[in-house]
This record gives C-alpha cells, sequence and structure tokens, in this order.
C-alpha cells in the first residue's frame, strides 16, 4: 500500500489555489451578491463594473472574485502589495492604465489587504479612480469605514462578504472532492459527517475548510486509488477548532458590544457564551474584567450596589490567579450581571451633566458654598448664608446649591428596578420637602435657625427605609 504522498510531489499547490473557482457559476457562499439577479452578478453580466470594495473575514472569496471579474470583464489585470509596492510604483503603473484607456483597453488594479495601504498609497489611486482609468477592486478584512480613506471609499461601492454557511462549505468540499483540478486520478470517499466536522471546524474559512480536507486526504492511505479518510484522521486534524478572533480588529469590538449587550438584556447564556469566545480566542481577561466593571455602573447602577464591589473583585481575582483559573470568576461575574436588576439612570445622569457642562455658561460657585478661609472673604460674602445639614432633622436645607443659570435642573431620575426604588423614594421625599420651603428643627441649640417640625409633618410621607 501506498500513500499519496508518494504521488502528490507535482501538485505543489495547496488545493485552495488547485480548485479556485474560474467563474460565479463555480463559487460557493454569498449568494446575497452572486446569486440569479443579485447586485454583482447583474452588474457583471451587464458589464457595468466600477470601483468597489470586498469587505469580508479571511476565506470567504474576496480575492477569487475579483480574478473571476478580471477574467469576465476582459480587462488587464494588476495586483498590488501593501508590503512591496510604494508611491514610484503606484504612479508608474496609473499611467500605463491611463495610455491603454486610450485605446480602449480597461485596466483593473486588485489591492488586497487594502487596510495596510497608508494614506499617501490610497491617494495615489484617487485621480485614477475618478477619471476612470481604473477600476479599482479592494479587499480588506477591517471595517472600510475606519481603515480607507473617506475620498476614496465615497467613489467606491462596498459590498460586504459573510463567513459561508455550514451547507455551503460542505457543497464546496464535496465539489473539491468530485473536481479533477484537485486529486487528479484518486477517488476520494468521506462521510458526510466529517465533511460536516470540517465545515464547523473552519468556521466559514474556505481556504482553512480546504486546506483541512487536504490533510484528511493526504494523510489517509491509497488502495489502488481510493483513498478512505477515516473517523480516526479526522480526530487528530481536528482537536480544537479555530476561533476567528482578533484581538486588534473590529471583531474585538463586535464581539465585546455583544456581551454588554447579552447581559444588559438580561441574558446569561448569551453573556456566558460571547465571553467565552473572547476569552478562548486569547483575550487579556483583565479586559474582560475591566469591561465588566464598566458595566456594572452604566447598566446596573444603583439598582443593585453590590454589582460594582463584585466586579471589582472579579478583576483582582483575575490578577491574582490569571488564566485558565479565572475563568469561573469571569463566567460567575457575567452571569450576576445578566440577571442582576438593571438601570441606567447613574450613566444617564452623567450624560445630562455632560451636555449642560459643555452647552451652558460656567457660572461662579453660589456665595454660601464658598469657604471663607481669609477675613476678605468673610467680608466679600463667602459662607454667608450657609446651612449645616447635620443640624437638621432631616439632614437637609432649602439652601441653594447649584449655580444661578441651573436652578432646577434635575439629572438623576432613579428608576423602581431593585435597590433604586429606595432611593426614588428618598429622593421625592426630599424635593417635596424642599419645596414648600421648609425649616425642620434644628438639632444644634447654638444654631439661631430654630424652628418646630409642623412643616415636616405636614409632608405626611415617612422617611423610606
Amino acid at each position: 500500500m501506498e500513500t499519496l504522498f508518494d504521488s502528490i510531489s507535482n501538485f505543489n499547490q495547496p488545493l485552495a489555489v488547485r480548485v479556485r473557482p474560474r467563474n460565479l457559476d463555480e463559487f460557493f457562499g454569498q449568494k446575497h451578491l452572486i446569486g440569479r439577479g443579485r447586485i454583482l452578478r447583474r452588474m457583471l453580466e451587464q458589464e457595468q463594473m466600477s470601483s468597489i470594495i470586498f469587505w469580508g473575514p479571511p476565506g470567504v472569496g474576496k480575492t477569487t472574485l475579483a480574478n473571476i471579474i478580471a477574467k469576465q470583464s476582459n480587462a488587464r489585470f494588476i495586483t498590488f502589495s501593501a508590503v512591496t509596492s510604494g508611491i514610484k510604483d503606484v504612479r508608474a503603473v496609473m499611467q500605463e492604465a491611463e495610455e491603454s484607456r486610450h485605446f480602449g483597453q480597461r485596466t483593473l488594479v486588485f489591492i488586497d489587504e487594502i487596510h495596510r495601504f497608508n494614506k499617501a498609497q490610497q491617494d495615489a489611486f484617487l485621480p485614477f479612480v475618478e477619471k476612470g482609468s481604473i477600476i479599482l477592486i479592494g479587499a480588506t478584512t477591517e471595517n472600510p469605514s475606519f481603515e480607507v480613506n473617506s475620498a476614496l471609499l465615497s467613489r467606491c461601492k462596498v459590498f460586504t462578504l459573510k463567513q459561508l454557511e455550514t451547507d455551503d462549505m460542505i457543497e464546496l468540499l464535496r465539489h473539491a472532492t468530485e473536481d479533477p483540478r484537485a486529486f487528479p486520478t484518486k477517488k476520494i470517499n468521506i462521510s458526510d459527517e466529517n465533511l460536516s466536522k470540517i465545515a464547523i471546524y473552519s468556521n466559514g474559512d474556505a481556504r482553512t475548510a480546504l486546506n483541512t480536507l487536504e490533510l484528511a486526504v493526504l494523510n489517509s492511505e491509497d488502495v489502488d486509488g481510493v483513498i478512505d479518510v477515516s473517523d480516526d484522521i479526522m480526530q487528530e486534524l481536528i482537536e480544537k477548532k479555530m476561533l476567528f478572533y482578533d484581538k486588534t480588529g473590529e471583531e474585538h469590538y463586535n464581539i465585546i458590544s455583544a456581551l454588554h449587550k447579552s447581559m444588559r438584556n438580561s441574558d446569561p447564556d448569551a453573556a456566558i457564551y460571547w465571553m467565552s469566545r473572547m476569552l478562548d480566542g486569547g483575550e487579556d481577561p483583565l479586559y474582560i474584567a475591566r469591561r465588566l466593571i464598566r458595566f456594572a455602573s452604566e447598566d446596573i447602577g444603583l439598582a443593585d450596589t453590590r454589582a460594582l464591589s463584585l466586579t471589582i473583585e472579579t478583576f483582582q481575582a483575575c490578577q491574582f490567579l490569571g488564566l485558565p483559573e479565572c475563568d469561573v470568576h469571569l463566567t460567575e461575574a457575567v452571569i450576576y450581571l445578566s440577571l442582576a436588576p438593571k438601570s441606567n439612570a447613574v450613566y444617564e445622569a452623567r450624560m445630562a451633566v455632560l451636555k449642560d457642562v459643555k452647552d451652558s455658561r460656567n457660572e461662579p460657585v453660589p456665595l454660601q458654598l464658598r469657604n471663607a478661609t481669609t477675613n476678605l472673604m468673610r467680608d466679600i460674602g463667602y459662607g454667608e448664608g450657609y446651612k449645616y445639614a447635620h443640624s437638621y432633622d432631616e439632614k437637609t436645607t432649602n439652601m441653594q446649591t447649584m449655580p444661578d443659570n441651573l436652578v432646577g435642573q434635575t439629572y438623576y431620575h432613579p428608576s423602581k428596578e431593585g435597590n433604586e426604588l429606595r432611593f426614588k423614594e428618598r429622593l421625592e421625599y426630599l424635593i417635596k420637602l424642599r419645596a414648600i420651603g421648609q425649616k425642620v428643627c434644628v438639632t444644634n441649640p447654638s444654631t439661631s435657625d430654630n424652628c418646630s417640625n409642623d412643616v415636616a409633618r405636614s409632608i405626611q410621607l415617612h422617611h423610606p427605609t
């Protein structure tokens, strides 16, 4: 018996290259763009191609689509590398494209990983895109809103490519086992179950899926030109699923957003899932812990005053233990925050204050709130009219503490969730107490502002416990 290693030496290119689709009918996935009647297929069929940017995760067909477009549009095809191409190279090729345009020859310029081109490099393409000297196709895994110059971006259509669905991936893999370009003269036997395992393992990345299939075939025995991929071989190849998580890219922010919003929606199962995606993808546990601390005040606040201290304790536990042990502490905190009563009243108060600080005149501090530390300060009224709250039974007074232009403005509007109901009742009580201009009975006999409890009693509202 021989293995395929004995006869594969003339196939040096990876399987993903050997079976690369030559036209849209051989392309798998992205039906929302290239399905019958869809926009990208129509643009190609009607020969109305314009400059475009393909945005999507690795292995979803960005480069393959660019090659198909080049073949079907009969255009001169040029590729650029952000690593090896300088401004001088760009301008030289652009000049050639301009000259070719005068002879009716279209030039299609493909830039893989366009986000790696700096601003000057991207700007060099702009005038030629504007004049129609070239059709620019950029491919990027990063959000073009942040990584592509706005002037260039405005002149390109952006197509979002998605991770391949499991069914599309299985169809692609099955096609690869039957394509004569893949394993000539060989018959590949692999079960639908194992194809499904590869599809799930690859996380929607066709390149990873095809590479895995090729490894499975290369490591299986060849018996008279028939290769049976066994369950044991598959188990060896697929021990740990590749996680699509980029700690510095957009997916980092997408998943932390999903974690935050799942906890906000009081869904502990979803929250644990997204937290685990981050943790198992290599995220720093302290980063996750810091985001939980922020969540505790932004989305729970005074509805559960334990939330903030719990998240700080979780952060400390992550510092003490690190991975892998601190994973349970993060899980515990995520579950707690998901199930805790929710209130964004603290966050809303901060945002409302921020607006007034920014948009309104910054009034001076009222004199009664200033400390008179010198005779001059006392002479001009610093501290005059100040009322010491602890001298009053209700520990509050009707003294003005807001600047003149914001008297009556309110920022904190507590909800009725959890502990915050108590704060709401207390606040309403204090507001009513002040509204009638009360003078609550003084407990300090040395104070001249003595009064009776009659006004306080007239409120008919018990102090919340």
